[in-house]
């Protein structure tokens, strides 16, 4: 199965060490002013998406929780506050010292979604929030999480999606060219935006994503739209508990 987010960017071919080299140049780019592009881009909607996010991982005291791609920490302290031993595990330095705060009750590890390091059957639930599609190879990160996942563990994934085709060309034009514009005025790297939204429109929809989800091993996919599909919540578990 050829895998979605390793072929092309633009006109422009790369293997899968250039995109990984060039995902980690742009994380190095945006990190200072990440959250703040955040609210700028989605006029602070993304944060209604990641409380309710963190709601549906329906974390525990006792249970320990990876938040991949966790960049600075914002969903991995929403669901700290439950009590679990929550770890933020990312490949870039930079988003992580960005976020980082003296009184953080969550754990910042360095690490990479196809080369999680945990043992088997050793996370009670693992989350990504508008990470995976930065991952260099989706299939392989997804047998990764199930992996990594005890019997019964959740894995939870808040990415960006196929909105309606009734506001499918507003959003597209929307992303097209304001956002770039935002890029280079707040956070002063319009390639980096423009890389951003070409990988979101790279990511599969809402059904492709649930079906490698299943193919990787995790059972009982299921998604719920948010903001009429501009980004979606995937919901599984793995098989065994």
């Amino acid at each position: 199965m050829t895998d979605p987010l390793s072929e092309s960017f633009g006109t422009t071919t790369v293997s899968p060490q250039e995109r990984r080299a060039l995902i980690r140049r742009v994380f190095v780019e945006v990190a200072p002013r990440y959250d703040l592009m955040n609210d700028l881009m989605s006029f602070g909607i993304h944060r209604l998406w990641k409380r309710r996010f963190a709601a549906l991982a329906a974390a525990k005291p006792g249970e320990t929780v990876v938040d991949l791609a966790g960049g600075t920490g914002d969903v991995a302290r929403l669901m700290a506050q439950s009590g679990a031993a929550v770890l933020v595990v990312d490949p870039s330095t930079a988003m992580m010292l960005a976020g980082r705060r003296p009184d953080d009750r969550v754990l910042f590890v360095g690490g990479e979604g196809e080369h999680l390091p945990f043992a088997d059957n050793s996370i009670d639930c693992l989350t990504v929030s508008f990470g995976i599609r930065n991952v260099t190879h989706l299939g392989r990160a997804l047998t990764e999480i199930c992996r990594v996942l005890k019997p019964g563990g959740r894995f939870l994934c808040l990415e960006f999606s196929r909105a309606h085709p009734v506001i499918h060309p507003f959003y597209r034009a929307w992303s097209s060219t304001v956002i770039p514009v935002l890029g280079a005025g707040v956070a002063g790297s319009p390639s980096a935006y423009r890389y951003l939204i070409e990988s979101i429109r790279r990511f599969p929809d809402q059904q492709a994503f649930a079906g490698l989800i299943g193919e990787a091993g995790l059972e009982g996919v299921r998604w719920i739209d948010l903001s009429f599909g501009i980004a979606a919540i995937h919901i599984a578990t793995k098989p065994g508990g």
